[in-house]
């Protein structure tokens, strides 16, 4: 028989080392749920009251004096209330109900103030909301940019849009209900329970107070149940949402393959767990708001008894008696949104919490301290024995060296998944090397800033994407605040300024989303051109023609030679043909360099360029 240890035992009798009972999955969830909340209330605060920006912090302390003001008023107006009621009762009509009328009055102008000042408390804080509201969204949106290729093509685009939309919009929400609403509500409640038990007796107020609380733990209590089936829902809608975002961007795919009714079906999949979870929290809305009417219903009950009894016996008047229920009224309206507020809290700390997730997430690739720009004085790029794979069990570039000299075409083929692409990436620093160096003019990448390096490389892709704007638009995108002559010269490099030129709308026309209105080969022009007005020393070309009909291919190389004069042209390529003049041809085969030198050389060689070469040129 094995001995059992001290660990094992208390795990087996459901308590920890300590003694101590263990957690059960739910308790642990609630702690780091609660512990996300006060993260978030921390991250927010410094938005309300910042070191550096006094005027936001002069407008929240005039928003909450504008609030306190507010709330006396409205405790204050029943007060007028019972003076008109009493005096109507107790005495003529004659002179004294002048008196009546002047407290009407007087009761009528304590409500309108009431509302005047609570929307001038909205006011003065408005912009303060909005400021914290539009900080976040940019710190959020440009923590994204920086985050690391690796994390962008693991996240899905439309979930990753829907959580920075809930978050942002759960930030104004959060500063406006729980500074606005919650504290309110809690010094309106504690104003009124002081006036019940000074004017009349603790009675009224235990009777008040244990009404509230019950009222407060059953809104809590259930509230806590419809979270989690909110949680539920907001997962079926963001999966649905992205179901929606992928097909259309795929749209052509599905046209394709005539999967209109299978998309149709996986969206309706996802759309039906939505409605499922969004039944449950319709039920329990309905169950919480009857809930809440019993509750608050019995207590109004109850204390109007009360008062009904003081007034039969003659220790209260009838305008007393107006004046209770009209305070029970008072605290009725804020409590029946109660749960809703507090929901729409909880729901917002969530959201929120997802957001601050996504700006903690580190970015994998970022500058050294005082890293300096990066100085190009001829474009030499140079790989020294570099290893790296996108997973750890699995290298893609194992000890590969090569060197681009000033000024050459340097070529770099293989068959597919050989590595090739990676290099692109290396170079541009979407992922760094493991092992090795990879440097431009003896700088190792590594060590200069990320954007003076993208300043010196310039990219045309194998599929060129393009805004959903304008040919100029998307041409002058090469570099900040080009001219139209420059756009037009870079157009013309390019050979499509002619095609433009012809065009009703010439450099203003759309070109739709992604560019789907211009062919493959409009398309590719365009990027030539947007990288010719960039003028980078360093190009990169990865596959940029392998999209393309020959005919096509044959006129984009020209504009691609004419585009290299002058730069380091770095090209991956799949068809051997178009970088038959490189100056120097790398042949990559399974993340090693086999072969390399001219292409005439490597003919001579009859070695794996070889056999590439003849397998396309029989192809063809």
């Amino acid at each position: 028989m094995s001995a059992e240890t001290p660990a094992s035992a208390a795990k087996s009798s459901g308590e920890t080392a300590s003694g101590k009972p263990a957690l059960t999955e739910e308790e642990i969830a609630t702690e780091q749920e609660r512990q996300s909340s006060m993260r978030v209330l921390r991250k927010v605060a410094p938005y309300l009251w910042p070191d550096d920006m006094p005027w936001v912090r002069k407008r929240v302390v005039w928003a909450l004096i504008v609030l306190v003001l507010s709330k006396v008023v409205v405790v204050a107006t029943p007060q007028f209330y019972r003076g008109a009621v009493d005096a109507l009762a107790e005495e003529g009509v004659s002179m004294l109900a002048l008196g009546a009328i002047g407290l009407t009055v007087a009761y009528g102008m304590a409500r309108l103030m009431g509302v005047g000042f609570q929307q001038l408390r909205d006011a003065i804080f408005t912009r303060v909301a909005q400021r914290a509201l539009r900080m976040l969204a940019l710190e959020t949106f440009n923590h994204i940019h920086h985050l690391s290729m690796r994390y962008h093509i693991t996240r899905k685009t439309g979930g990753l849009s829907r959580i920075i939309e809930r978050g942002v919009k759960g930030v104004e929400f959060l500063l406006r209900f729980l500074l606005f609403s919650i504290g309110p509500l809690i010094l309106e409640l504690l104003l009124i329970g002081i006036i019940l038990t000074i004017q009349f007796n603790a009675s009224y107020m235990l009777v008040v107070a244990v009404t509230i609380a019950f009222y407060v733990w059953f809104t809590f209590a259930v509230t806590e149940w419809r979270v989690k089936l909110r949680r539920q829902m907001n997962d079926q809608d963001t999966d649905a949402n992205q179901k929606a975002i992928d097909s259309l961007l795929n749209y052509e795919t599905v046209k394709y393959f005539g999967a209109e009714a299978r998309e149709a079906a996986r969206y309706d999949k996802a759309m039906e767990g939505y409605e499922e979870a969004a039944i449950k929290t319709n039920y329990s809305l309905a169950f919480l708001n009857f809930g809440q009417a019993v509750i608050i219903t019995c207590g109004l009950i109850a204390v109007m008894i009360m008062a009904a009894v003081g007034v039969q016996n003659g220790t209260l008047t009838v305008g007393e008696f107006v004046m209770i229920n009209a305070y029970m009224i008072q605290i009725t309206v804020p409590l029946n949104f109660l749960g809703t507020v507090y929901r729409e809290i909880r729901q917002a700390l969530v959201d929120m919490g997802q957001m601050f997730d996504l700006l903690e997430q580190p970015s994998e690739i970022s500058d050294k301290p005082n890293a300096p720009d990066l100085n190009v004085t001829g474009g030499e790029i140079k790989l020294e024995n570099v290893r790296f794979g996108y997973n750890p069990d699995r290298e893609i570039l194992k000890g590969v060296t090569l060197t681009a000299k000033p000024g050459e075409m340097i070529a770099i083929v293989g068959s597919t998944g050989s590595g090739k692409s990676t290099i692109g990436r290396l170079l541009f620093r979407f992922y760094d090397v493991q092992a090795g160096s990879l440097s431009i003019d003896g700088q190792d990448v590594r060590d200069v800033t990320q954007n003076s390096l993208h300043r010196q490389i310039g990219v045309v892709p194998q599929d060129t994407v393009l805004f959903n704007d304008t040919i100029g638009y998307n041409i002058a995108y090469g570099r900040d605040g080009a001219t139209q002559a420059d756009i037009e010269g870079a157009a013309k490099a390019a050979q499509i300024h002619d095609f433009i030129a012809a065009l009703p709308e010439g450099y203003d026309t759309a070109v739709g989303e992604r560019g789907l209105k211009l062919s493959g080969g409009e398309k590719q022009r365009v990027g030539i051109a947007r990288t010719l007005l960039k003028d980078p020393p360093i190009l990169l070309l990865d596959e940029a023609t392998s999209a393309l009909d020959s005919e096509t291919e044959h006129e984009i190389q020209d504009a691609l030679r004419r585009a290299g004069q002058g730069r380091t042209v770095l090209t991956i390529a799949h068809r051997l043909s178009t970088v038959a003049e490189a100056d120097l041809i790398v042949v990559l085969e399974k993340g090693e360099v086999v072969e390399q030198g001219t292409h005439d050389d490597l003919l001579l060689k009859d070695g794996r360029y070889a056999q590439l070469w003849h397998r396309q040129q029989a192809e063809e």
